[in-house]
């Protein structure tokens, strides 16, 4: 126990009584930092708001952050699509290669189907993406 702090002992109950000055209460003081925190943090914000140079910069930001996004979303839009394109030429040559198996009879139609179906779906797929991309271009698709 700390000399500092005077102590009592009650006779009935066997515990110690501290002096009121020695107790620290850790929950309401870190409340009490918080809640101080949170209005500097509050009235920080208010001053910023009123910055005229925060609202400019801000706005840069915001401007260079849509026209980044617009470019790396056409960009995402060619990469997809010249993979679905490469994906639709290797269906074609198995196309290819499918039909001459079944036009020399070691083969049924459906590996023949099969692979016509792949060709024509990852075709669609490549060609609609550079279509977006150039929708966009002009302005039409969102």
């Amino acid at each position: 126990m700390p000399a500092a702090a005077e102590s009592f002992r009650s006779p009935d109950a066997g515990c110690v009584i501290v002096a009121p000055e020695a107790v620290k209460i850790e929950a309401v003081s870190k409340v009490s930092t918080v809640r101080k925190l949170g209005v500097v943090v509050r009235v920080a914000g208010q001053q910023v708001k009123r910055s005229r140079t925060v609202r400019v910069a801000t706005g840069a930001v915001a401007a260079t952050g849509r026209a980044f996004g617009k470019v790396v979303h056409q960009l995402w839009l060619e990469v997809t699509g010249l993979v679905f394109l490469a994906m639709a030429g290797a269906g074609g040559i198995e196309s290819a290669k499918e039909y001459a198996k079944y036009h020399a009879g070691r083969s049924g139609v459906r590996g023949v189907v099969v692979a016509v179906c792949f060709t024509v779906t990852f075709a669609w797929f490549g060609v609609s993406s550079f279509w977006k991309v150039r929708q966009k271009g002009k302005g039409g698709v969102r």
